[in-house]
């Protein structure tokens, strides 16, 4: 059954399985909810891929996976938060792939936590296109290093206060253009994609299936349950970051840990 895909060396076609349908379940939770798709989704292929592919094959199934949704709902992408964004992520991933000194892992993740809990309990003033540049810069930079950075991008576009249709479309937008550049930096720097084009296409395609349910429910319920429920992850999201954070600092030389 799995004969039409040519899986690369150390793929078992259970796995192949597994990733196709985490794809579907997770697109469908991003459409749905807004957020938590592109996390789950890099648990379960650290699990599955060997750590070089990780971030790599991510990034090009997160790419196909948001393009459907900004396909499917472009009508509602405020396109004004486009072309700064574009233009910082440009450079963010130009010094993430070329930059090999990463700041300590417990500051990045306390900080990303920090801001996400800002998010949701503060007040910000609506994002302007000098924001949405910086932002641009920090989370393509960070992609290139730890690979999921939706949470930084929703609790950004969360500030602008859209309708949810909106939020969706336009965290879908900005996704596609930062993993679409992430994945031509990463093929510059050498990356063997061919390997492993048959499983991204067909995890694509299975993710693109939970985009169109996920769609369903977000236009049918959205307004009734959307803000709440994506406070509650990025919440979640804020609350794994610190504690991955505390744990990072507790082995870090000089803390005793």
């Amino acid at each position: 059954m799995m004969d039409f895909l040519v899986l690369p060396e150390g793929v078992a076609v259970w796995a192949a399985y597994v990733m196709i349908l985490a794809s579907l379940a997770t697109s469908f939770i991003t459409a749905a909810f807004g957020i938590g798709g592109g996390m789950v989704m890099i648990a379960v292929l650290a699990v599955l891929l060997p750590p070089v592919a990780l971030i790599p094959v991510h990034g090009a199934v997160q790419f196909g996976s948001n393009a459907g949704r900004t396909a499917l709902m472009l009508g509602h992408v405020d396109r004004s938060t486009l072309l700064p964004f574009t233009l910082g992520s440009l450079l963010g991933v130009a010094l993430g792939g070329l930059l090999f000194v990463q700041f300590p892992p417990w500051a990045v993740q306390l900080g990303l936590a920090l801001f996400i809990m800002w998010s949701v309990f503060g007040r910000f003033p609506r994002i302007s296109g000098r924001h949405l540049f910086a932002g641009g810069i920090f989370s393509s930079f960070l992609t290139m290093l730890f690979g999921a950075t939706g949470s930084f991008i929703a609790a950004m576009v969360k500030t602008m206060r859209l309708d949810p249709l909106d939020h969706v479309a336009t965290h879908s937008a900005l996704m596609t253009l930062q993993h679409l550049l992430k994945v031509i930096a990463f093929g510059l720097l050498g990356f063997a994609f061919s390997a492993y084009l048959p499983l991204v296409l067909a995890m694509i395609v299975s993710g693109f299936v939970g985009t169109y349910l996920g769609k369903q429910i977000l236009v049918r319920m959205g307004a009734a349950y959307f803000k709440p429920i994506l406070n509650a992850i990025l919440l979640l999201a804020a609350a794994r970051l610190l504690w991955s954070a505390a744990e990072a600092l507790m082995r870090s030389p000089g803390t005793g840990g």
